[in-house]
């Protein structure tokens, strides 16, 4: 990719300008600007997605309830090239550390997903540049051993600390928290049964968190990898994050929480789905609602890789100016995981770059490069 053969809209850090970009030895030479009067009708050209967080990989090892794919390198590959066809150029695969109720299934998938990843990335078979994001439960009785396995893979980037124990944060409602488990696992509670489980997660809350919680700040602070908070629902849960040095406040339930997390210099981060269906599923606030307050800094594609494309130009066409909106998913997310080479299409920085077109106001991919390379 010397140089794309005709002119783009080509979506910088602050503006769009219609040119090219010429590219050598992996990298952005140059951005030439021209003027056009047609320019709108061209192609976009935008810095390749970075996602943060992303669940994605799991669906391919466990595609339905209790199915387990039997090969590793195929669900990671599969994973891989269903990202790429995003427009993801860069992904953090965000795996849960915690066991609760799999009977060691999920624990099992986690270190199949770590080492297929792991043993695909040194082999030079994957198309995207794959990092990991721990998402540490830790109310969970196993955390600290599954935590201690993998602390030091070298392609960890980011740990998130999560507690799902129901009554609080993102299941604040018991009763939608009961719902949600029964479709998912089609499981039904007695009233009994229920308010059995009830009292032991939150034995296990008292016990296990706060260990946990200083464990994985203090092995986080030793090994300079970042870490975000998840699912803070008031000022004090936000309070609690940047005690321990957090910076990123990952699905804040509120427009409270949104708002402290604000006021404290943290990156708020909130999922592209959100805005795709027009709210929170849970019942949360909406990612538009922040973005309308001006509380967002960062969209993840969260359980739909191709939602972080579509999310941004949504943005846009409620009134957010492209550069901002792609900004969302392209140089905020570089900026706040700690990746100075990417994100920006900037003279010097890698040439990952995704040409788009909008169908009826769809986004469609055209091609993709990363590191100078055509790869779609």
């Amino acid at each position: 990719m010397p140089t794309l053969s005709e002119p783009l809209n080509i979506v910088l850090e602050d503006r769009v300008v219609f040119g090219s970009v010429s590219v050598d030895d992996g990298r952005i030479q140059s951005v030439e600007s021209e003027e056009r009067p047609d320019a709108g009708a061209a192609d976009f050209l935008i810095p390749g997605l970075i996602d943060i967080h992303t669940d994605n990989i799991e669906h391919h090892f466990q595609p339905r309830p209790g199915v387990n794919w039997p090969s590793t390198l195929g669900a990671v590959m599969a994973h891989d090239w269903q990202v790429l066809g995003a427009g993801i150029t860069t992904v953090l695969d965000a795996l849960s550390l915690g066991d609760y109720d799999s009977r060691g299934a999920r624990t099992a998938m986690l270190d199949a997903a770590i080492g297929g990843l792991t043993e695909a990335r040194s082999a030079g078979l994957l198309r995207v540049d794959h990092y990991f994001h721990f998402r540490c439960e830790l109310s969970d009785p196993a955390l600290l051993d599954i935590v201690g396995r993998h602390i030091d893979n070298p392609g960890l980037r980011l740990m998130s600390m999560m507690d799902h124990t129901p009554g609080q944060r993102q299941w604040h409602d018991v009763g939608l928290y009961r719902e949600f488990r029964r479709k998912k696992n089609a499981r039904v509670w007695s009233d009994d049964e229920f308010a059995a489980y009830m009292a032991e997660r939150r034995a296990h809350q008292a016990h296990y968190v706060p260990a946990g919680r200083d464990s994985i700040a203090a092995a986080a602070k030793e090994r300079g990898i970042r870490l975000a908070s998840h699912d803070d629902t008031s000022v004090a849960d936000v309070e609690e994050a940047r005690g321990l040095g957090i910076a990123i406040s990952e699905f804040p339930t509120t427009l409270a929480a949104a708002t402290a997390a604000r006021d404290s210099g943290m990156a708020i981060v909130m999922g592209a789905p959100n805005i795709v269906l027009g709210g929170s599923h849970s019942g949360n606030v909406g990612a538009a609602q922040l973005a309308d307050a001006g509380l967002l800094d960062i969209l993840t594609s969260d359980y739909v890789p191709t939602s972080l494309l579509q999310a941004p130009f949504i943005l846009a066409a409620r009134g957010m100016p492209i550069p901002e909106a792609i900004g969302l998913v392209t140089s905020k997310v570089a900026d706040a995981a700690g990746f100075a080479d990417r994100g920006r299409i900037v003279p010097g920085l890698r040439a990952d770059l995704v040409r788009v077109s909008l169908v009826g106001g769809v986004p469609v991919i055209r091609a993709i490069w990363i590191a100078g390379q055509r790869v779609v």
